[in-house]
């Protein structure tokens, strides 16, 4: 030991202030000391293993497991088949139906501890909500009950502020309808699951849940709402049930606009219910009154049956068995084919239609596709109603429109048939893409074609469709007037008006159609509530607006064919021709001198 050493007490070395003294336990406190070092080491491993738990959750949630939503949404999802389904256009692009991300709440009621303070917290935030029904669902303690589908933001972020444990929600989608009413019975509508049970919807669900691509229509918006606006304020004024309204290219059968009115709006399912849902250019078939004489003058022209300058005795009814045919406001005098038309007669079509025949009335009604349903691109579709037995009776009734009901879409098409030099095109409200001309089938010649359009505008310059002209455009047409059959027998009351009409009538593009269901007259149609009255002023105002902004140029005097843009695969029509426009009128005033004369 060096000198330096200081000595302690009893000759020990003496320690130093920083050096420790080992100490030894013994007994009692040795046993709790390895026992609280025991404890200290397993706490520690059972916090290292539920952080080894957690983290290894993690791992597997981000980076092996697929990122998704929870089971219980997984499940309901795969259950309610909810996934993006593709958008609907017009043939402009412009978006009809689309669909949004929305969020549903659900709950796992097992999860809420309180089902009545949460039933009570949760309608100041949903007061639409059925308290009593909510409070059944949070206590039945089902691990998923629905709460409240397709919430709006502002619902979804009060019901997060709520904090109420058990509720979550389901990210889906909504299907919109941005523009309405507008365009409802074309479109249709899908239940909350976004599943098709309307429309275009419907006929088109599978195809559009699969398909990214939107479905293109050939509705042009601008001519529908045109459309929608002057039938409206036609159903309006003379206090009609309904209508409808069709506008149809005659060169490709597409459907630029088709109203039926009441309507309902897609974006609000309720509104569905009762005469709303119902597609009266489709699904309805009514029998058409005095229209369906151009089909019987089209037939007679095209067999040979009669000419232009043929005529009938329409002085006197005809009577058949229990039935007898006469005229609405006869002339009650011999008439020439033209007159038949300009004056409406029931009795000249009906003797018109006989000399053409039975066998051959079915087989031209049923070329102009009067006989079958359309097979237009909707499932809202009426069969035509067909006499059961096709006797003479039938004929002679069916050539001025009774004893045959078919839809208005129906009556278009044949229409376009008429005017277009004779070729019928299926129907369509799909948008016909591609630059390769659509192949028709023949019906008529050309030169039938050309006379009835010459004839259809004869009855808007001189009969019954006077109320249909306008300013700048050559229109021609047909008016119908039609008794409802109710209960098996015919109102007088109950009457189907309607208009039928091709412009620009020297070069046909478009047919349009209104129709009205049970309209009454006023003072401003000294009561009448018939075609020429109602249907047909709104005919003129569709056309006034609508040909202005498909770019048709207004007609001018002397000109067989306005300028105008011819649409692409447009069969070649035969412009009117004036020579015989003036011939069929200077025979017209043959007949009319020689009548005063014998007077």
């Amino acid at each position: 030991m060096s000198a330096e050493t200081p000595l302690g007490q009893n000759g020990q070395t003496a320690r130093k202030p920083w050096e420790f003294r080992r100490v030894r336990l013994e007994g009692a406190r040795k046993q709790a000391l390895e026992t609280g070092r025991n404890r200290v080491l397993v706490t520690g491993a059972v916090f290292a293993f539920a952080f080894l738990a957690i983290a290894g959750r993690l791992v597997d949630l981000t980076a092996i497991d697929q990122p998704g939503e929870p089971k219980v949404a997984q499940i309901e999802s795969e259950r309610s088949g909810t996934m993006d389904r593709a958008e609907v256009l017009d043939r402009n692009g412009l978006i009809l139906a689309t669909s949004l991300p929305t969020a549903s709440l659900y709950a796992d009621a097992t999860e809420v501890l309180d089902p009545a303070e949460a039933t009570e917290r949760l309608l100041t935030v949903l007061p639409e909500l059925d308290g009593a029904d909510l409070l059944a669902k949070l206590s039945n303690r089902s691990r998923f009950v629905w709460i409240h589908r397709n919430l709006t933001p502002s619902q979804k972020f009060g019901v997060n502020r709520l904090g109420i444990p058990g509720l979550q929600f389901h990210q889906g989608e909504r299907r919109v309808y941005p523009h309405g009413p507008l365009v409802a019975h074309v479109l249709g509508l899908t239940d909350i699951d976004s599943r098709g049970i309307a429309g275009v919807e419907k006929l088109f669900d599978e195809r559009l849940r699969v398909d990214d691509e939107p479905l293109k229509l050939s509705i042009d918006l601008r001519v529908q709402a045109i459309v929608h606006e002057e039938l409206s304020a036609a159903v309006a004024e003379y206090k009609a049930l309904g209508g409808t309204a069709i506008v149809l290219d005659v060169a490709t059968g597409e459907t630029l606009a088709m109203v039926s009115l009441p309507d309902f709006d897609p974006n609000q399912p309720a509104t569905l219910q009762g005469e709303a849902g119902f597609n009266r250019a489709t699904k309805g078939v009514y029998e058409m009154g005095s229209t369906f004489k151009l089909f019987t003058a089209a037939m007679a022209l095209d067999s040979g049956t009669v000419t232009l300058q043929s005529g009938y005795d329409a002085s006197k009814p005809i009577r058949v068995a229990r039935f007898t045919i006469s005229d609405y406001h006869g002339e009650n005098r011999w008439l020439s084919v033209p007159e038949i038309l300009i004056h409406s007669s029931n009795i000249g079509a009906a003797k018109m239609a006989l000399d053409v025949g039975t066998k051959g009335q079915r087989d031209y009604l049923g070329r102009l596709g009067l006989l079958t349903a359309p097979a237009v691109e909707l499932p809202e579709v009426g069969k035509p109603l067909v006499p059961a037995q096709w006797r003479e009776i039938n004929t002679m009734t069916i050539a001025f429109g009774h004893g045959l009901a078919v839809s208005p879409l129906q009556m278009v098409a044949a229409t376009a048939t008429l005017v277009n030099g004779g070729i019928r095109y299926t129907p369509t409200i799909l948008r016909h893409e591609g630059a390769a001309p659509l192949i028709g089938e023949r019906v008529l010649s050309p030169e039938t074609s050309t006379k009835i359009r010459h004839l259809m505008e004869l009855v808007v310059e001189e009969g019954s469709g006077k109320q249909a002209k306008i300013e700048g455009y050559r229109i021609g047409g047909k008016t119908g007037t039609a008794e409802k059959e109710v209960n098996g027998r015919y109102r007088r009351d109950a009457r189907i008006s309607s208009f039928v009409g091709a412009f620009p009538i020297e070069r046909p593009r478009y047919v349009v159609l209104a129709l009205l269901d049970e309209p009454h007259g006023n003072k401003k149609t000294f009561n009448f509530a018939t075609g020429g009255w109602v249907a047909a002023p709104a005919v003129g105002k569709m056309v006034k607006r609508i040909a202005p902004l498909m770019g048709i140029s207004p007609s001018m005097p002397g000109d067989d064919a306005a300028p105008g843009i011819a649409p692409k695969g447009a069969p070649k029509v035969v412009p009117v021709n004036r020579d015989l426009v003036v011939a069929v009128r200077a025979a017209l005033d043959d007949v009319r001198e020689a009548r005063r004369a014998a007077r």
